[in-house]
């Protein structure tokens, strides 16, 4: 077969009517084309003065059922599949009066718009589910050896443009390019209905929502991802890897996505964000976003070196970088509040701190502009700081996993203090803070805090010993740095103590409160060890590791 199709006559029917209009008519006026219609899309080409063929003259039947049952027809759906190569085909469609349609230019009816209203009723859900629209697309999709199908209005001008330059043709690869795309779309498409009607029935189940806990939210029972490619990457984690950055497009991102996700943040300014960029950014942002006070974490390679919450956000800044200013120095700022002139200055000019990302709801018209004087600082403004996703997806080898996404949800009132002494005010507000910001730091997890600062972190050692350890010396420098006495610290641990021997290093260098979930068959032994160091100990209940 040639690999130019000329079209002859088109059918057209859709619900964005963006440069339709002119579509149709340069296809009429240029090229001779027979426009076919179907309802409020064939008013609005006639009213245009293009001359259109409704759909109820072409098939001999007229709209129906409130237009459910208009394009579901053998005159269509023969017009778009019969093969052009195949005589046998070629003479049922003359037999039955069938006359072959060249090109198709259809889009959807806009369900997931319709979705996204949380007051939108079961029955408006249904009644945006389009049938006909995906049946034709994929009709024409099917047969792109001599059909161009388009879903795209973007595409309008491309496609007149090729079929100027060959005498009123496609080419065939111009048309397996757009049959590829409008699987892609159908595909999102029956995932976004998937998605929406099995969350719909799991809200419909009260049983079920009971058992899942609070919320009434487990993972789907089946997931179909459609991933739209937002922007390559100059590599991955390392240079021989390649790597590029994916958005959910469609409705799965109510599950993968926060009301104001990294991915879709305004990039005001800076060079593009590199691989290790997107997932530095992410933990911080993450992590800043489970206070409600205003707070700053300063994080490097996925863990917290610096966190704290203050009365303001330049405060709670000064306050983090404290906390470990060597291992600051290359990482990324997450703040939760619009970022002022002040934060801003204290870590470009007091500090002088090299940071490769800073990212916050907004930020303040003059910290845009000192912030610009730093041209290859990434300045990411989300619109918001609310919320977290609900689901989080990880790949293995043949497959994905699938959680819910770990959040500090405990209500201190269910906690249970075991020990003798029970923890101060203060050193309760320096354990409740701990507590939030621990879940980001890698497992095996120990996070040192004084005065509602993360001053000392032991991230990811194969024993709790090693990581109680590590956290405490730098605790240690913390505070000689800070001029403060490294006494009364607070301590937060990700999961249990197997052994009491985390206590008795943990004593040794000036912890007087420890939070951690409990659960071990060996907690008798952490409780005696607390009693015997005048130690106030909490069990939470709830671990939270970060692998």
């Amino acid at each position: 077969m040639g690999a130019e199709r000329k079209i002859a006559r088109a059918l057209i029917s859709v619900t964005d009517k963006t440069g339709v209009v002119d579509f149709a008519r340069a296809l009429v006026d240029e090229f001779g084309v027979q426009i076919i219609s179907t309802g409020g899309t064939a008013k609005v080409i006639e009213e245009a003065g293009v001359p259109v063929t409704p759909i109820e003259d072409f098939t001999g039947y007229p709209e129906m059922m409130d237009g459910r049952v208009k394009t579901l027809h053998p005159k269509v759906h023969g017009a778009l599949l019969a093969r052009r190569d195949l005589p046998e085909h070629m003479s049922q469609a003359a037999e039955h009066g069938i006359e072959l349609i060249d090109l198709v230019v259809v889009n959807l009816y806009e369900f997931e718009k319709t979705v996204a209203d949380p007051a939108v009723t079961f029955a408006d859900a249904i009644e945006h589910i389009d049938i006909g629209g995906p049946s034709m697309l994929r009709s024409a999709a099917k047969n792109n050896d001599a059909v161009t199908v388009v879903c795209d209005p973007a595409d309008y001008d491309a496609i007149l443009e090729e079929m100027r330059l060959h005498e009123g043709a496609t080419l065939r690869s111009t048309r397996r390019r757009l049959a590829a795309k409008v699987f892609t779309r159908t595909a999102a498409y029956d995932s976004a209905i998937s998605t929406w009607l099995n969350d719909y029935l799991a809200a419909e189940e009260p049983a079920v929502a009971a058992a899942a806990g609070e919320e009434g939210f487990q993972p789907p029972a089946a997931l179909t991802l459609n991933l739209a490619k937002t922007q390559e990457l100059r590599y991955g984690e390392n240079p021989h890897q390649s790597a590029a950055v994916y958005r959910f497009a469609d409705e799965f991102s109510r599950y993968g996505s926060s009301a104001n996700p990294l991915v879709g943040a305004e990039q005001i300014q800076g060079k593009p964000l590199s691989y290790n960029n997107f997932l530095d950014a992410d933990a911080a942002w993450n992590a800043v976003r489970e206070f409600d006070e205003p707070a700053v974490v300063i994080l490097k390679h996925q863990n917290p070196c610096g966190s704290a919450v203050a009365e303001d956000v330049t405060t709670a800044y000064d306050r983090a970088f404290a906390c470990d200013p060597k291992s600051a120095f290359g990482g990324i700022i997450a703040v939760n509040r619009e970022v002022p002139l002040s934060l801003v200055e204290h870590f470009a000019d007091q500090n002088k701190q090299f940071v490769e990302v800073i990212i916050a709801p907004s930020y303040t018209p003059e910290a845009l502009e000192r912030l610009s004087k730093r041209s290859n600082l990434r300045v990411l403004a989300t619109g918001g700081a609310a919320g977290h996703a609900r689901l989080e997806l990880r790949s293995v080898d043949g497959g994905m996993l699938v959680q819910c996404v770990d959040t500090v949800e405990e209500d201190p009132a269910n906690f249970t203090y075991p020990t003798e002494r029970k923890p101060t005010d203060a050193e309760m507000r320096d354990l409740l803070f701990a507590w939030r910001v621990v879940k980001t730091v890698k497992s095996n997890a120990i996070l040192i805090a004084k005065n509602e600062a993360g001053i000392g972190m032991g991230p990811g050692q194969p024993n709790r010993v090693d990581s109680a350890l590590l956290a405490c010396e730098r605790a240690e420098d913390a505070c000689k740095r800070m001029g403060i006495e490294a006494s009364e610290f607070a301590c937060a641990s990700d999961a249990f103590f197997p052994f009491r021997d985390n206590v008795d290093v943990l004593a040794a260098h000036g912890v007087t409160a420890i939070i951690q979930p409990g659960g071990s068959v060996r907690d008798d032994e952490s409780i005696e060890a607390c009693n015997e160091h005048n130690i106030a100990m909490v069990f939470t209940g709830t671990r939270h590791f970060r692998h």
